[in-house]
């Protein structure tokens, strides 16, 4: 849904037109009372896990919130479909805002681009990565206690949560060393704007100008990453708009989410004192940690859209054919009949749908949980004493994405 904003803006047409739309229940999903969801939507899915909303020019759409009833969508591609071209002539989106990738795409094209997609990202591929993720983590570790020292506190978005996530994507791509100055900062500015911080429409042009650009670079010369890999491996089988499309993918979903993680992610480590002990004493402590986290937090708050091929009964209600289907995710993570209160990584795992579920989950799942993983303890057994430099910390008030866009921290 993100990206699907992104390609609204391409076409000057705003975000906030879009969600002054939407009625009051619709927009429940996407708020939060500080890291937990609003209680308004806990009580929708009590009352309603599928709940109809009514949408302008006589669109019908419901919103999921029930664990159960999320999972029965999404793990059904032939009945609910993610083709982009069901939003076409829905309140001004046209063809040509299609931001491609595998969001937004049906089998078999989805099949064939994510057949493509999924050797670059098992264990033993990403395997390669670790050394410099590690290298990143510390070095961005270093630039923060350099920063601490001369201005007493750090802001943690901007010298770990960000260019964390910017750089380990460069080396997933194969971004040349000289370019990733220019595309960590592209990188940043496109964040911003998905944020709602402020970011600026030429620097989402520019950075999909450079997508193309390196695209058509490692046709040219293909490198050791995942774009000159998928040139090596299926040459003329694979466009150049799909891969500057799987590229662009990568970079809003992989920068954005993880980058969120890692900030939300250490507001609850401060806030939960034995947690962040067990990091620095204990190296099986991560696991469990980080699965919880992804439950408790699910910064992506809602699923992209599904759109109802026929009628279909879901949890007892009928949605007919042509319907819009919008699963909340962080609902669906806090349903009690799944679930239990609160944020708790000691007791037994509890299932989650953080990275979605069915054919369009998360390709860079197990990517994410790597960076999360060597990130955290990294970050609290180097500052073990590190803490929160004011009480007023502000999150995203409406938010596809949830985070938020300024961690101080003083470091001790």
């Amino acid at each position: 849904m993100a990206r699907l904003l992104i390609s609204r803006r391409r076409g000057k047409s705003s975000p906030d037109a879009l969600l002054s739309l939407l009625p009051d229940s619709a927009l429940v999903p996407l708020r939060r009372d500080g890291l937990d969801p609003v209680a308004g939507l806990g009580e929708m899915r009590a009352r309603e896990p599928v709940s109809q909303m009514k949408l302008p020019l006589g669109l019908r759409a419901w919103i999921v919130t029930g664990y159960a009833e999320s999972k029965a969508v999404l793990g059904a591609a032939n009945t609910f479909s993610s083709d982009f071209s069901h939003l076409v002539g829905t309140v001004g989106i046209t063809a040509d805002q299609n931001p491609g990738g595998l969001g937004f795409t049906d089998p078999p094209d989805h099949t064939r681009l994510r057949k493509m997609l999924t050797p670059e990202f098992t264990g033993h591929r990403l395997k390669r990565l670790v050394p410099r993720i590690d290298a990143i983590i510390d070095g961005q570790l270093d630039e923060m206690e350099a920063r601490a020292r001369e201005h007493g506190s750090v802001d943690l978005v901007q010298s770990f949560a960000l260019p964390v996530p910017s750089l380990a994507i460069c080396e997933l791509l194969g971004v040349p060393y000289e370019d990733r100055a220019d595309f960590q900062r592209l990188s940043t500015t496109r964040f911003d704007l998905l944020g709602g911080v402020g970011g600026t429409l030429g620097a989402i042009s520019e950075s999909l100008t450079y997508l193309m650009d390196m695209v058509k670079k490692q046709r040219a010369e293909p490198g050791d990453g995942m774009l000159g890999m998928l040139v090596k491996d299926h040459g003329d089988d694979i466009s150049d708009e799909e891969l500057a499309g799987l590229a662009d993918g990568l970079l809003t979903g992989g920068l954005e989410t993880t980058a969120s993680m890692l900030a939300l992610g250490a507001i609850v480590l401060l806030q939960h004192p034995d947690s962040r002990r067990a990091l620095q004493e204990r190296d099986d402590a991560i696991d469990p940690f980080v699965d919880e986290l992804l439950r408790y937090l699910t910064v992506v708050q809602v699923a992209f859209p599904r759109f109802a091929t026929q009628d279909v009964e879901v949890g007892g209600t009928k949605i007919l054919a042509g319907d819009i289907v919008i699963c909340s995710l962080s609902g669906a993570n806090r349903d009690g009949s799944v679930s239990l209160e609160g944020f708790d990584p000691d007791r037994a795992p509890r299932p989650h749908l953080a990275f979605g579920h069915g054919i369009h989950r998360c390709v860079g799942a197990e990517l994410a949980r790597m960076e999360l993983r060597a990130a955290y303890p990294k970050l609290m057994r180097r500052f073990p004493d590190i803490a929160l430099a004011t009480d007023d910390l502000t999150y995203r008030k409406l938010s596809f994405v949830f985070g938020t866009d300024a961690l101080p921290v003083t470091l001790g």
